[in-house]
């Protein structure tokens, strides 16, 4: 059971601007939590009733046009009551790969927009706890498949010594599978392939391959994939290792990756191929692995270290081939000349008169 805690970055006023910094720390759990943040003193929990008595999260799987309740309970460790904000935010998964929630500037569409707490805000005395009701409305016309978001509890409280506001958030995550034709699928798009050639003609060289992950079915999908490169006719073939995972990808989002592959020979034109298994994961926690996607990219890798020393042993044996083959004339030259004296010494001596 834990919080996720994030803070943003710090913004200073200023005389000129007379603006009012915001940070805003966001704990987003998937059980009962407490933030991590000294100054948090409550904690949040699903309430126990006819959905389960000890939940990690909200879950629910609702037809469009259907309606739930449900409630969420909210205890004050602290010495002070504590007056909260209560809301609810559509999720989206972030650039490190963790999962957030809309600020209340922004607009839902899914489970901010559907549902909705029955109070807007709560005071909660030292030591009490209180149950917030919540209700969820399904639109008729809701397009099928998954939908995340949370149900939050917000505390905004003033620094006078940083000047600045800071807006603090504990809530718990919703994930919602609207009923319908469920179409869980993956695409590899933008894929791309840099090779370095090695100034060592007989090393081998790394690789890049980059490309982009992007759900564009209507469930939430995680991944595994695989990254090969190899030469004409799948010859030299090398594949990546420790790839890192990706994300849960909510229906819409992309992911961009990088995968550095060692150890690739230059072979005048590699082929890099980026396989990707979309897992599917049930209301239960089991997974599916489901039928693989595959892209490739082609990119020219020329051995120019290797193909000058080819050249320089080329040169090297044409020169050792022409210098032979003029020794050779020469040594014939000399020999026909010496056979060519022999025989005019010989016609000579037969012209001689004997005394």
């Amino acid at each position: 059971m834990y919080a996720l805690v994030r803070t943003a970055p710090r913004i200073r006023t200023t005389a000129a601007t007379l603006l009012t910094a915001l940070v805003i720390a966001v704990g987003l759990s998937t059980g009962p939590a407490s933030a991590a943040d000294g100054d948090v003193t409550w904690t949040v929990r699903t309430a126990a009733n006819s959905y389960g008595d000890d939940r990690s999260s909200f879950s629910y799987a609702v037809n469009p046009g259907g309606q739930l309740k449900d409630a969420m309970v909210v205890a004050n460790h602290g010495k002070t009551p504590l007056d909260l904000a209560v809301y609810t935010a559509d999720g989206f998964t972030t650039d490190t790969g963790q999962l957030d929630l809309l600020t209340r500037d922004k607009k839902s569409v899914g489970i901010g927009a559907w549902i909705h707490a029955t109070r807007a805000n709560v005071t909660i005395k030292p030591g009490r706890s209180a149950q917030l009701p919540f209700t969820a409305k399904i639109p008729d016309n809701a397009p099928p498949g998954d939908y995340v978001g949370g149900i939050l509890t917000s505390l905004k409280q003033p620094d006078d010594a940083e000047g600045i506001n800071v807006d603090r958030r504990l809530g718990i995550r919703v994930k919602l599978r609207v009923g319908g034709t469920l179409k869980p699928q993956l695409a590899i798009e933008n894929v791309h392939l840099n090779h370095s050639t090695p100034a060592n003609p007989f090393a081998k060289g790394d690789a890049t391959v980059t490309y982009t992950i992007h759900n564009t079915g209507n469930a939430i999908l995680s991944a595994r994939q695989s990254v090969a490169i190899a030469g004409p006719f799948n010859w030299l073939k090398t594949e990546a290792t420790h790839i890192t995972a990706p994300p849960e990808l909510l229906p819409g989002e992309t992911w961009k990756v990088k995968v550095p592959v060692h150890g690739v020979a230059s072979a005048i034109r590699l082929k890099a191929t980026v396989t990707l298994t979309p897992i599917l994961t049930d209301a239960s926690g089991s997974t599916t692995s489901l039928k693989p996607t595959e892209a490739t990219t082609r990119a020219w890798s020329i051995p120019w270290p290797l193909l000058l020393l080819a050249a320089a042993l080329i040169a090297l044996l044409l020169t050792t081939l022409h210098l032979t083959r003029r020794r050779r004339a020469h040594r014939k030259l000399r020999e026909d000349a010496r056979v060519q004296e022999a025989v005019e010494q010989a016609l000579r001596d037969q012209h001689t008169p004997t005394p």
